[in-house]
């Protein structure tokens, strides 16, 4: 036996990674909660211990069982049929309409879950017995009779079980976000088309989840069945009904059968578990990660070319919260900028036809779309979050509205994959939206809209999620399909490179009214708009002409060279490198001098931006060089003195 030598180092054990600790519920809660847990299994225990397993496989063959069995499966089966037909078209209508009396609406769907079965059966009698209010009607007019038949106990398990699937669905269309219908109507999807489509397939997991407590529901009701159809064998003695049979006859085999529907609600319930119903599986895959990853290039595929009745201009007289008249000629570019709130999104949606606090009357060339649906107007919308269909490829995606336009499959995946590869996409095809990073989704949604043929493209920043250089390559692809557009593009945008660079116009709004509508040139030079000048880089300080200059809204004089009538509203626009900073009171030709500090500095290229804040003077942005700034020793907190020429302030009057 070879012994370790007491010179050799002592092998080194692996550190355990410490223990997170678990949270430790209170007593005044653990006792409870331990009481109800037992008092609900309890009797599924006392099912278990009493069941006769060496008799089991007797009962459950035996004739009557078998054929309440099959009677059983055929009610419920049917029950949740009618559920479908009627409850899906109830659940989308309270989901995704308000009318009066919706609240009295869903009141009803959730009766029969809190009434007592036998009432709801009683209920059902008096309405469709042969006495009820329907009943003598359905008789005399059909030779129709639902007491005492099978149909009666379809229509008494359909009663108690179709809330299950009105909630269940109600619940998942209210959680999905009516962006995604809306953009497939964009698309030139029908509203029919966005249902099958687009809303069904995205609500599948709550649908499914409803229809499978609909059937288990269905398969288990008991009262309504034996009040209003009766215990017929045969016609209407479902497994529930057999049960209590047996039970005043065969006790043991009542516990078997009883054994048997336990069974089937708990296959029910864990086949719901984490798969349905949004609770995390342990066996479920994570999707692959969504990163960015090094792609082709988008490439240089020409545009289609445009003939002459591919020429849509636009007029649009929008009314509401955003006002404004809007006129553009085909092939031209708008940049809708403003401040957060100032109706930028509403505006393109008014052009959508998808918002009440604005109305727009459009005119695309010779056609009057106003009153037109969304999916008939040919206007492709592109929204913040690219919106894309996450039970659809990029593919799939990109061909939805040319399928919905009725081009043939082959032929629209085919110019799909081309808008893809021009979008540097391609690649990605047969990806989810789940699998892709947020500038390549954007992308795709982006080729989505532009395969999609539209008179009217409108984009709500759809370059926002893409890094610099992808930006840079996308605007350029973006820039030429623009300039063999037929139609007009409005592009809201908070980038004044996208908005100089895509755009042949800049309109400015604030507040839902326009505040400028000029070339991005001239934008540039006189902003009207204090957010536009700061999204410019500039300093902008709005007050009232005076004589000699500009009083300050906040306080203060600035002097100027070019000055205004006295009393106009103006907007002083200050470049930051026109202003200079100083450590000492400067003297000399500077006519406007305040004292400051220092709060930020920031790098900007090769160049620093530095905030100074003052109780003399609105915040002002100096630009200078790292080494003025090392000479100046600015550092946050510094106290330091701001000069700006009058020569240097541009006025403008608002």
């Amino acid at each position: 036996m070879t012994r370790p030598s007491p010179l050799a180092p002592a092998p080194t054990e692996k550190p355990r990674a410490p223990r997170t600790p678990r949270a430790r519920a209170p007593l005044a809660l653990a006792v409870p909660a331990l009481l109800a847990i037992a008092f609900l299994m309890l009797p599924l225990v006392g099912i278990l211990a009493r069941t006769s397993w060496g008799e089991l496989g007797a009962h459950l063959t035996s004739p009557g069982t078998t054929r309440a069995l099959r009677l059983s499966l055929v009610v419920s089966l049917w029950a949740l049929g009618l559920s479908l037909l009627l409850g899906v078209p109830l659940a989308w209508l309270l989901a995704r309409v308000p009318f009066p009396g919706k609240a009295f609406v869903r009141s009803l769907v959730l009766l029969p879950m809190v009434l007592p079965p036998t009432v709801g059966g009683v209920a059902l009698l008096l309405a469709f017995g042969r006495r009820g209010l329907l009943g003598p009607w359905l008789e005399e007019s059909f030779g129709v009779t639902l007491p005492f038949h099978t149909s009666g106990a379809v229509l008494a398990a359909t009663f108690v079980a179709m809330p299950f699937l009105v909630i269940s669905l109600e619940g998942a269309l209210g959680g999905l976000r009516p962006r995604y219908e809306e953009t497939a109507a964009s698309l030139g999807a029908s509203p029919l088309r966005v249902f099958l489509t687009v809303t069904l397939p995205m609500v599948a997991p709550g649908l499914i989840a409803g229809a499978a407590l609909t059937w288990a529901r269905a398969l288990g009701e008991f009262g309504a069945t034996i009040t209003f159809a009766g215990n017929l064998p045969g016609t209407t003695q479902t497994l529930p009904l057999q049960v209590y049979l047996l039970l005043q006859e065969e006790p043991e085999a009542a516990t078997s059968v009883s054994l048997l529907l336990l069974a089937i609600a708990l296959l029910v319930l864990i086949a719901l578990r984490g798969r349905w119903t949004g609770t995390p599986s342990d066996r479920a895959r994570p999707a692959p990660p969504a990163v960015d990853e090094p792609g082709p290039v988008p490439v240089t595929v020409p545009a289609e070319p445009v003939t002459a009745r591919e020429r849509w201009p636009l007029h649009a007289e929008v009314t509401g919260f955003t006002e404004l008249t809007l006129d553009a000629e085909p092939g031209t570019t708008i940049a809708v900028v403003g401040a957060n709130g100032a109706g930028k999104t509403t505006l393109l949606r008014a052009l959508l036809g998808l918002t009440p606090r604005a109305h727009a009357a459009v005119r695309l060339g010779d056609t009057d779309v106003t009153v037109r649906p969304p999916h008939r107007r040919g206007v492709a919308w592109v929204p913040q979050d690219g919106a894309l269909f996450p039970h659809l490829t990029a593919l799939a995606n990109t061909a939805y509205g040319l399928r919905a336009h009725g081009v043939a499959r082959a032929e629209a995946r085919r110019e799909a994959q081309q808008w893809l590869d021009r979008l540097g996409v391609g690649h990605l095809a047969r990806r989810k939206p789940a699998q892709l990073s947020g500038g390549q989704a954007q992308r795709v949604a982006l080729a989505r809209a532009l395969a999609a043929r539209p008179r009217l493209l409108l984009l709500d920043e759809p370059l926002a999620a893409l890094d610099q250089t992808t930006r840079a390559h996308v605007r350029h692809t973006l820039r030429r399909h623009l300039d063999g557009f037929g139609g007009v593009c409005l592009i809201v945008t908070h980038d004044p490179v996208e908005a100089v660079s895509l755009a042949d116009r800049v309109l400015v709004l604030d507040d839902g009214r326009p505040l400028q509508d000029a070339p991005p040139a001239e934008v540039t030079r006189h902003p009207r708009s204090p957010w536009v000048a700061r999204m410019l880089g500039r300093n902008a300080w709005p007050g009232t002409a005076t004589d000699d200059g500009l009083r300050l809204a906040g306080g203060g004089r600035l002097v100027v060279a070019d000055s205004l009538p006295a009393g106009t509203e103006a907007l002083a626009i200050i470049a930051p490198e026109a202003v200079s900073l100083h450590r000492d009171k400067p003297a000399g030709s500077p006519r406007n001098v305040w004292p400051g500090t220092v709060r930020e500095i920031t790098a900007s290229g090769s160049r620093l931006r530095v905030l100074v804040t003052s109780d003399r003077s609105p915040d002002l942005v100096a630009e200078i060089t790292p080494e003025a700034a090392a000479e100046l020793a600015l550092a946050d907190g510094t106290s330091v003195w701001t000069s700006v020429k009058a020569t240097e302030v541009t006025v403008v009057a608002l």
